[in-house]
Parts: C-alpha cells; sequence; structure tokens
C-alpha cells in the first residue's frame, strides 16, 4: 500500500508542478543582485507558476507561494527547500532566475542561533514531501472552489503531521522554532495588571504558510535594488513614457 501511495503521490506531485500557463514576472532580481544580497539564514519567498502555486496562492490569499532557506554556497546548491517531487533538497538559486522573489531576514539571530537554523535543514535533507498535503493542495485546485477568505488558510494548514515528512514553510518554521526565534505567534496578553508584557505561544510549524515570513514583524524585508544604493535620478526612461511625458 505504501508503494502504491507513494506512487499517487508522485504523480499528483509531478501534475501539480507543471507550469500553470497564466504566470507574469513583474520585477524579476537578477541572479548576481540576488546572489550578493542573501544572507545564511535569509528566507527566499518565491511566486511559483506551477498549478500547486496557484492553489497556494489562492489559500492563503498571497503573492507568495514557496519558501527555501539560503544556506550560502553549497556544490549541489545555495538554497534548501522542500520540493514537492523530491522532498527536502539543495538547489541552486538560478532555480529562480525568471520569478518573482522577496528576501526575508530574521532580525537578532546569535551566531548559535543561525547554526542552530541551518543545522536543522541540513539535517532534514532527504525528508519527503508531505503526501497528504501533496493530496489536499490537488482538492483545491481545478476548479477553484469559491471559499471565504477566512476559511482559504484552514484548509491549507492540513497535512499529516508525520515528522519524517515536510511541507516548505512548515519545514522552515520548524528550524526557527528549533532556536525559540518567532515567526507569527499567538499573542496574549499578561495577566499581571501591573505588567505591560504579552506572553508569545508558539503556533504548530505545520500551521506555517509562505506568506508568514512576509507578514512577520521579527523578519526584515530586504530589497536588493535599494541595499545596492537605489538612485532614481540614474534612471533611463523611453521618452514616451518618461513620468514627465505629460
Amino acid at each position: 500500500m505504501d508503494s502504491i501511495s507513494s506512487r499517487i503521490g508522485r504523480g499528483i506531485a509531478a501534475y501539480l508542478e507543471r507550469p500553470s500557463g497564466d504566470y507574469m514576472p513583474f520585477s524579476v532580481t537578477n541572479q548576481g543582485m540576488l546572489c550578493a544580497t542573501l544572507q545564511p539564514g535569509d528566507v527566499l519567498l518565491v511566486e511559483g507558476n506551477s498549478r500547486a502555486s496557484k492553489a497556494i496562492k489562492y489559500l492563503t490569499n498571497s503573492t507568495w507561494s514557496h519558501a527555501a532557506l539560503f544556506v550560502g554556497e553549497h556544490e549541489s546548491g545555495s538554497l534548501i527547500e522542500a520540493d514537492l517531487q523530491h522532498g527536502v533538497i539543495h538547489v541552486p538559486l538560478t532555480k529562480y532566475d525568471h520569478f518573482n522573489t522577496r528576501i526575508c531576514r530574521p532580525v537578532g539571530l546569535t551566531p548559535e542561533d543561525l547554526d542552530g537554523v541551518i543545522s536543522h535543514m541540513k539535517q532534514s535533507l532527504g525528508r519527503i514531501y508531505d503526501l497528504k498535503n501533496i493530496v489536499d493542495l490537488a482538492r483545491y485546485l481545478l476548479p477553484q472552489p469559491p471559499v471565504p477568505r477566512r476559511f482559504r488558510r484552514r484548509m491549507l494548514a492540513l497535512g499529516s503531521g508525520d515528522p519524517t515528512r515536510a511541507i516548505c514553510s512548515s519545514l522552515i518554521a520548524e528550524a526557527f522554532q528549533k532556536v525559540a526565534y518567532p515567526i507569527l505567534p499567538t499573542v496574549e496578553a499578561g495577566t499581571d495588571k501591573d505588567q505591560a508584557d504579552e506572553i508569545l505561544h508558539i503556533r504548530h510549524h505545520s500551521l506555517f504558510t509562505p506568506r508568514d515570513f512576509d507578514l512577520s514583524p521579527y523578519f526584515k524585508v530586504v530589497k536588493p535594488t535599494i541595499e545596492r544604493g537605489f538612485d532614481h535620478h540614474n534612471l533611463t526612461w523611453d521618452h514616451l513614457s518618461s513620468p514627465n511625458s505629460g
């Protein structure tokens, strides 16, 4: 049964990984600039063009459908991610050359914490993708169901919960939780009237989606163009589309 389930899962994953056909990049950062900006521990969000990406973007009401962790130079690639077909693997930055991306950088990580996050990702290499999550994605793909926005995220926060299996954003969330770094914890007001402190409750890593790293108040959004010293005076405008042409 396991091998039959695996074959079915691989077949569904291959179908979901095919391009959806309606993807349009709007601001692609070239690989050189991306590589010069990324630092180990950065989360790279990707707006994918696959059928699975289409479902994730719909269910999370977000641009971002995939997340990978930058771990620095490696002979097999600079990113570690959970891939639908191949599980947790190293991939090169070139994989996302033609995609819209966003860098989310954790703020204040100690070198020891950073080592802990990257070590967990490396130890996860070889884990397989969560078959149940693949089936859940397929269920909500075509046609797109008329699901109220408040229920969409709940539908994607599924999966088997098997610790030997992975989902892209939950794998990264799990790595940060290993060093007690917050992403989007549940916040509860302190019960002591003399204390204004808030108590943070850790959400289970399986409940995180790619957009949570973008929304998190603890991750800095890093834009390569600005980091390299942007000056709008250096832009070359076509005379017909210049802001001053009208």
